[in-house]
């Protein structure tokens, strides 16, 4: 993966074929945790990830901007991206063999997905700041005539405990009708 400047840019990103576990709730609270570690868990089992630890956020109801629900009300899909799609039978067995670690194996699946084009952007500082980062991005969408088209991705470089992390903003996006 290239990295993605810490100035917003447009980019198509490939179709990705990756590990998911899907939940609700605040980012580093005990569901978030457990769905990581069960990503982690069968993903080990499977020869390990190909790339960072990613996540696709959103809120039920919570207006033009979904972030600002409160924490405990987010929903997210969680991503361990994969080298390419697993033969059928592999997933199973990997859950299989990452029970005895006591994660929540079964709730991890494959998907694949492609996002079209996007903006994107690295984010550097606490996640509690992004907001800054995305009104720039806003703005950015808004002098092209792009809309917010799918959800909220958000790609992680650094471990959630990194006093200064660092993550790439992405945003799916199309041309605004008019």
């Amino acid at each position: 993966m290239t990295p993605a400047p810490v100035r917003p840019e447009l980019v198509h990103p490939e179709p990705a074929t990756c590990l998911n576990v899907t939940g609700m709730g605040e980012p580093g609270g005990t569901e978030h945790m457990a769905a990581v570690r069960a990503l982690y868990a069968v993903a080990s089992m499977m020869g390990g990830p190909a790339g960072p630890l990613e996540g696709l956020w959103w809120a039920e109801d919570a207006g033009p901007n979904p972030l600002d629900a409160p924490r405990d009300q987010w929903r997210w899909h969680l991503l361990l991206p994969l080298p390419g799609a697993p033969e059928p039978e592999a997933l199973g067995r990997a859950r299989e063999q990452a029970r005895a670690s006591g994660a929540a194996v079964d709730r991890v699946q494959v998907v694949s997905f492609a996002e079209g084009e996007c903006v994107q952007m690295v984010h550097e500082g606490p996640y509690s700041e992004e907001k800054a980062s995305l009104d720039v991005m806003d703005a950015f969408m808004t002098e092209r005539g792009l809309v917010r088209n799918g959800l909220h991705h958000e790609i992680y470089l650094t471990d959630f405990t990194d006093p200064n992390p660092r993550t790439i903003l992405r945003q799916p996006v199309a041309r605004a009708a008019g």
